[in-house]
Parts: structure tokens; sequence; C-alpha cells
């Protein structure tokens, strides 16, 4: 069953110089329970999807055309009243990246999610949002009693976890996950990603997981999408991308990945530099930085196409 589909979303940021075409016909779906891992280099767009889909993009941020189907409800075209009382939080809910950041230095972290909890959900008393928190605090791995410490008395790990109770808790039926394990020690960094796994499995929750990290999406998702310079360029499972990449960017991301498997050598390096979406070029926008680049790459911008089962791909050297 599709719970999300997103139609052509184009997001603009307004600059004094122009417009900054961040987000640009970007299209995908999301099954329940579904694990969707989003990468591709800073500045791609990544995020800046995510802050679409809830609406809550900064004031020069403005969706330009497109469609959030949610359950059929278009997400797009709701109020902000609407967005407060059925989407945020409730539907879709968002673990930012840096939990430190992401927290009131001022306020206990128990106060800052009754406080959400509340905001969203009329009727639900202070006691009642509160018991609801000891629960979710044992539901990510933390002792209940820690929720009435501050967020500077946390580990990073435990104000990730405590991220992640945030963000569960009006029950959403998607969590989004930017970059979740950024500044984590690497044992760690495990601890939070085994955990949003189980929580998948056991509250059947979809997962758009946002990352630069490619072995973390090859262990966490199900299809992998990649997007370049505001555009996705391939999508499809995860092993069909990973095993088979078909477009010049996805190769070059899995040949700069290192492996501890493979001989020494060099770090492989995609050589030049994203383009400037103030202007972006004509044609396929990575066509500056491809080895395999033809006339009509520079002309025209190819649409994504179906290359095998449910593997997509944006390349004119796959239209031929």
């Amino acid at each position: 069953m599709t719970l999300l589909n997103v139609q052509n979303l184009t997001t603009y940021y307004q600059i004094r110089r122009g417009f900054v075409r961040a987000v640009e016909d970007v299209s995908f779906s999301l099954e329940r329970g579904e694990a969707m891992g989003l990468a591709g280099e800073s500045g791609c767009g990544k995020t800046t999807v995510a802050l679409s889909l809830l609406k809550i993009l900064p004031p020069n941020g403005k969706i330009v055309r497109g469609k959030i189907l949610l359950n059929d409800l278009d997400v797009v075209k709701l109020s902000e009243s609407e967005l407060r009382e059925k989407i945020r939080w409730k539907a879709i809910s968002l673990i930012f990246q840096g939990a430190m950041n992401a927290m009131n230095p001022m306020y206990k972290v128990e106060d800052q999610i009754v406080e959400a909890i509340r905001l969203h959900e009329k009727g639900v008393t202070k006691k009642e949002a509160k018991d609801r928190v000891a629960k979710l605090f044992e539901m990510v791995g933390l002792e209940p009693e820690r929720a009435k410490g501050y967020p500077h008395e946390f580990s990073g790990g435990m104000r990730q976890r405590a991220m992640i109770a945030m963000a569960l808790a009006c029950n959403p039926s998607i969590l989004i996950a930017d970059e979740p394990s950024t500044a984590l020690d690497v044992i760690v960094q495990a601890q939070v990603l085994k955990l949003l796994d189980e929580l998948k499995r056991k509250l059947n929750l979809a997962i758009i997981m946002i990352s630069h990290d490619l072995s973390i999406i090859s262990e966490t998702c199900d299809k992998l999408a990649i997007m370049y310079a505001g555009r996705i360029v391939e999508v499809g499972d995860v092993l069909s991308v990973f095993k088979k990449p078909l477009h010049p960017y996805t190769q070059g991301l899995i040949a700069a990945f290192p492996s501890i498997y493979a001989p020494k050598q060099e770090m492989s390096a995609i050589p030049g530099s994203p383009p400037n979406l103030l202007n972006p070029p004509k044609g396929c926008r990575f066509a500056p930085r491809c080895n395999y680049s033809m006339d009509i790459c520079l002309k025209e911008s190819p649409s994504l196409i179906e290359a095998d089962k449910n593997h997509f791909v944006a390349c004119h050297l796959v239209h031929k």
C-alpha cells in the first residue's frame, strides 16, 4: 500500500540574485513499513526535500509546483493550521541533524516532548503526556527518569535517542531521519541505526533516511534514491543500485567509497564541482563532470525511465 506519493516536487529559494532551484521535479513513492535512503553530495537537495514534505521551509523557500500525496491528501494545499493538526508529528515526523542544536538547552527534555504532544493532540493532560514520555524513553532504550534532565546532561547517543523519542511522540506513519548519526562514534552510530531498524519493524514505520554515507543506507534501507543538483538521477531497490549502478554519478559515488576488502589504492573522486543552481546547465546537470558526456547531454535533460524492473535512471546513455 502506497503511503506517500511525491510527484514532480519543485522547491526554490529566493535570494537577491534570483531563485536557487534547490529541488526540481523530484518524484518517488513510499510504502508503509518501507525504508528509503536519499543520498548525494552536500547541497544536492536532500534536506530541502525533507523540509518540503512538512512544509517547514525557511521564509525564502517555496514549493513552486508538484504534489505531496499522503494517503491521497495533498500536503502542498494544506493551510498552516491543517498541517499542524493533521501532518506534522502525527503523520510525518523529522529527526533533525544535530540533536543538541534541535533541543532547547533551557528546558528539560521531558518538558519539550510534553509540549510537542499537547500542542498537536488536543485534550491530552500534562500527566498523560508525561506518562507517554516515560514509555517512549523505555522504547528507545533510555531510563524514564533521565527525561527530567537537560540536553547538556545527555551524551551524544542519548540525545539522539531522545530526539527519536520526541519524533515518535504522536505516533507518526513516516519518520524522516536527516543524518541521524552525524558526529557520533561508530559504536553509538551502530546502536542508533539498530534502534531505528527495530522501531521500523515494531511500529511498521516508513522511514526516509537522508545520508551521504552509503554504508548506512545499504544496511538500513530497502530502496535508494540518488540525488544530484536538485534532481533524482537514479532510484531502485538497494541491492540493484549497489550491484548495478546505471548513472555515472552513482557509479562515481560507489567507486569513491572505501572498502576494507579491496586492494589498497588511492581514493577515487568525481572531478569538478556541482553546478550553480541559480543558473543550472540546460541539459543534464551532471554532464560537465561526466566522462561519458555526449552532445545530447548538453542540450536535453534526461527523464527518469525504468531501465530494469523497479530500477529507474535519468541518463541518455541508458536512453540510447
